[in-house]
């Protein structure tokens, strides 16, 4: 991203719906109530918002049946596919589109039944679906989910630098924590190491079941506008500070082929998305890294340079990701227990967390006036958060990233 964007677009608006595991309504609905809870937490009405973006997959609704429900009449739409790395990749398009001219206000959204339609762990309406395309290559062999697809990079990890499984459920404990104080999510129990290690195994030797993301109903919004735009806006602008979209390792998804298997393509992002920012780790107060699993986690803190590779088993049991740490990380819960909904709820969280604002369960939070009391059923307002990141996963191979500050 050039020096002359850093910090002329921001999000204004940010929404979502319930997490459910059985949301009763289409996915068509649930888009509309979360771009309009977006609209509104912003301040627009349907005739400011003239751009729309999705990821789209699944049972998706497209943007041209949701615009009509809202009202609104773009100037520019698009509907993507691509997976978990693709939130802060459409926070870029629609920076280039804005720029480009071909529109003035972006709204980015996800929707989803994630558990009671077209479960992504390969189960229920999927599993029943024809194979084709890429499955071709992988179900016949018993490759259909993606802990099973990214189990080969974590595995050739553990063998390397020594990784147990008790390392990991350090990161379930964290993010257990933080959930505990979201009124919003759906897994609030705090759960200890003991608690993940007796889960049942998902895949050996890289996953017990508590290790994994959950399966969830949702939809998600985060609307997109310059810096100049922002300011008659009703809440505090979210500036992005630097965007990186999809970039990807050696021979994409053939990376077995090409350099370390336990590599992933953090290791090529991160130092973009620092230069584009103009700022470094040290001046980040809180990440949101994809957490489809918790060995998810631990890959990229490493290969973003939040520690040195086969350290993060380190700085994950250290403290440093929970609430009251050094550098909080996933504060809503993220994907192992707030709700699944390819990252776009932690891009979310981090913009409340800037403004100030997070739903927790201090008496007063409405106002913006929080504990900072980090026991169970209390905050989880990280105190004087500036500056945050987001690492987005799509598959070892292909990740994204975002920066942004108060």
């Amino acid at each position: 991203m050039p020096s002359s964007l850093n910090g002329k677009y921001c999000i204004v608006g940010v929404g979502e719906t319930e997490y459910s595991r059985g949301s009763g309504r289409t996915t068509r609905a649930l888009g509309a109530m979360a771009i309009r809870n977006a609209m509104n937490d912003a301040g627009l009405a349907p005739k400011d918002v003239d751009g729309m973006m999705s990821y789209h997959g699944g049972d998706s609704t497209p943007s041209t049946a949701i615009m009509y429900d809202l009202g609104i009449r773009p100037n520019f739409y698009m509907d993507c596919s691509g997976g978990g790395s693709s939130t802060e990749a459409l926070v870029g398009l629609a920076m280039g589109a804005i720029e480009a001219g071909m529109a003035d206000t972006v709204a980015i959204f996800r929707a989803m039944n994630g558990y009671s339609q077209i479960r992504i762990g390969g189960t229920g309406v999927r599993a029943a679906s024809p194979i084709g395309g890429p499955d071709l290559m992988k179900r016949p062999y018993g490759m259909i989910s993606a802990v099973q697809n990214f189990a080969f990079t974590f595995t050739r990890h553990m063998m390397e630098y020594g990784v147990k499984n008790e390392d990991l459920a350090h990161i379930k404990v964290a993010h257990s924590n933080h959930a505990s104080n979201n009124p919003k999510a759906l897994m609030k129990q705090r759960v200890t190491v003991e608690d993940v290690m007796n889960s049942r195994w998902i895949i050996r030797p890289v996953a017990h079941l508590l290790d994994c993301c959950l399966e969830t109903d949702n939809a998600t919004c985060v609307i997109v506008t310059s810096a100049e735009r922002a300011r008659d806006m009703k809440q505090k602008p979210a500036y992005i500070l630097g965007v990186q979209g999809r970039g990807t390792k050696p021979g994409g998804d053939f990376h077995y082929q090409h350099g370390p298997i336990s590599r992933v393509a953090g290791h090529y992002i991160g130092p973009r998305i620092f230069e584009q920012a103009g700022v470094s780790h040290d001046d980040i107060d809180v990440t949101g890294c994809y957490d489809a699993f918790t060995y998810t986690v631990l890959l990229q803190l490493e290969d973003y340079g939040w520690c040195q590779k086969g350290e993060g088993k380190d700085y994950v049991t250290s403290g440093i990701i929970n609430l009251g740490g050094r550098r909080p990380n996933n504060t809503s819960g993220g994907h192992l227990c707030e709700g699944y909904t390819h990252g776009m709820n932690m891009v979310i969280e981090n913009v409340r967390q800037l403004r100030g604002t997070v739903d927790d369960y201090c008496p007063q939070a409405q106002d913006g006036i929080h504990t900072y009391d980090y026991s169970e059923g209390k905050c989880r307002q990280v105190r004087d958060a500036e500056i945050s990141m987001n690492m987005g996963w799509g598959t070892p191979a292909v990740g994204s990233a975002l920066i942004m500050r108060s």
